[in-house]
């Protein structure tokens, strides 16, 4: 009977423990392997792990796909590398909770884009004042570095195309895609990882540190999301993930130090808020794909 009770809250959990594993392993990152291998580094170690963990898991060479299909796994996995390292760039010069809620300005713009009702109006008003409270200022008060904002928008940019590839290869098992798009990744941000930290990426402790990062930022966050969305709706699924950059802020503050000012901690509540709000009322519910970057 217990059990029963508590099955109605196992998506909402799955959702709050993707969110939360990510950050975690997003902060271990900076904290541990930015000054080991940089942010390329980084990029290639947890892309290239997590591709190798999901492609023994799905095992994708199992299925056959079509040829269009196939270019647009190519394109998928391409924007999903570019974004990740695109946001771990950001990370060396702008606090983490600050550059994922830029980065939501990507999936925010395609829910809102079909769209022309008035109330859409007043999501794309909350997520403009979010952003306009945000690159003005910076680390206690101080400006923000403009190339660290450049690449969180870039990031931004990417998390879109990844979404409207993503859509594009809809019908195609999750896991089979997610995998097959993570392989694709890595092979794009693999060799910027090696050029820029060379044999480093190979040493044990970089290695070791790796394998936990990308257990915690893209295995464990995946599964949890898969199971999610199994047992809610797209648009109530698009409400609880609008809570990443909270939970990133939050968690950037306990593991790096990173404190915001009020009205970044404003800004961050307003980009939420139109996360939501987008999600809540949109007629046709755009969710956010698995394997979210990034972060």
């Amino acid at each position: 009977m217990s059990s029963r009770r508590f099955s109605p809250f196992l998506p909402l959990l799955a959702v709050l423990g993707s969110v939360t594993f990510l950050g975690i392993g997003t902060s271990w990152a900076k904290h541990s392997l930015f000054p080991l291998v940089g942010a390329q580094g980084t990029t290639a170690i947890r892309v290239g792990l997590s591709a190798l963990l999901l492609l023994m898991l799905w095992r994708p060479w199992r299925w056959r796909l079509g040829s269009g299909d196939v270019w647009m796994i190519v394109g998928y996995g391409a924007a999903l590398g570019a974004m990740n390292l695109c946001f771990y760039l950001s990370l060396r010069t702008i606090p983490f909770g600050i550059a994922v809620a830029i980065e939501f300005a990507g999936p925010l713009a395609v829910a809102l884009w079909a769209s022309r009702r008035a109330l859409d109006f007043l999501w794309v008003a909350l997520a403009a004042v979010s952003l306009g409270l945000l690159l003005p200022l910076g680390h206690n008060g101080r400006m923000l570095d403009p190339a660290g904002v450049l690449f969180a928008l870039a990031a931004a940019v990417f998390w879109a195309t990844y979404i409207l590839f993503g859509k594009r290869i809809g019908h195609v098992h999750a896991g089979l895609s997610v995998s097959l798009g993570l392989g694709v990744a890595a092979v794009v941000v693999v060799p910027v990882g090696i050029a820029h930290a060379g044999s480093d990426l190979w040493s044990p402790a970089v290695l070791a540190v790796g394998l936990g990062v990308a257990l915690l930022s893209s295995a464990i966050p995946i599964s949890l999301e898969m199971m999610a969305l199994k047992r809610l709706p797209a648009q109530a699924f698009g409400i609880l993930i609008s809570m990443e950059p909270a939970v990133a802020a939050l968690l950037a503050l306990a593991m790096l130090g990173e404190a915001l000012s009020g009205l970044q901690w404003m800004a961050i509540g307003l980009i939420v808020a139109a996360s939501a709000g987008s999600a809540f009322t949109s007629r046709k519910a755009t969710h956010l794909p698995v394997a979210v970057p990034q972060d």
